[in-house]
């Protein structure tokens, strides 16, 4: 799965599946921008939201974009066209809602979390905002024995890297 997470100062983490076939320009500009910390808000007029008004710019084009997302949807504003009223602004849906204008859709909540991202949301309705820090997912994606080298080749996704380990000594 590719995508990323949102993790609270408390350590509760929440997974995110990023819509690649719908909005791949945005999942990839998004990629790149990753990690970053903000102070995020709920939001007065569109709903079941947090959001942040400062998400690092991205120049992409409008694609997937609503102004009506589903509940674990996530958006962002891109800083063109300039008429844009939600240029520059990330929210995530944690139920109904609708946006001031047009924003991409780019990823959603996995169903294994939705729970946890609708307390999240409720805790910053009732407590006030709260510092998330958005990264993207590690995974292991293939462990393989590289015998000419003697060593395992780990090889994580997002960012991708490779990771040389020693081979174990054999158990006598």
């Amino acid at each position: 799965m590719e995508g990323f997470r949102i993790v609270t100062r408390d350590e509760i983490a929440t997974q995110f599946k990023y819509y690649l076939n719908d909005a791949p320009a945005t999942c990839k500009a998004f990629r790149e921008i990753l990690p970053f910390t903000r102070v995020f808000y709920h939001a007065r007029i569109s709903g079941h939201e947090i959001w942040i008004d400062n998400v690092p710019a991205l120049d992409v084009i409008q694609e997937n974009a609503s102004v009506f997302a589903e509940t674990g949807e996530v958006v962002i504003g891109p800083i063109k066209p300039a008429r844009v009223k939600t240029a520059n602004c990330f929210g995530i849906y944690y139920g109904e809602g609708k946006g001031l204008d047009a924003a991409n859709i780019f990823a959603r909540v996995i169903d294994a979390d939705l729970k946890k991202l609708e307390a999240l949301g409720d805790r910053i309705w009732k407590n006030g905002p709260e510092e998330i820090t958005i990264e993207a997912l590690q995974r292991v994606i293939r462990n393989t024995y590289c015998e000419q080298q003697n060593f395992f080749c780990v090889i994580n996704a997002l960012p991708l890297r490779t990771l040389n380990v020693p081979r174990p000594d054999p158990v006598p």
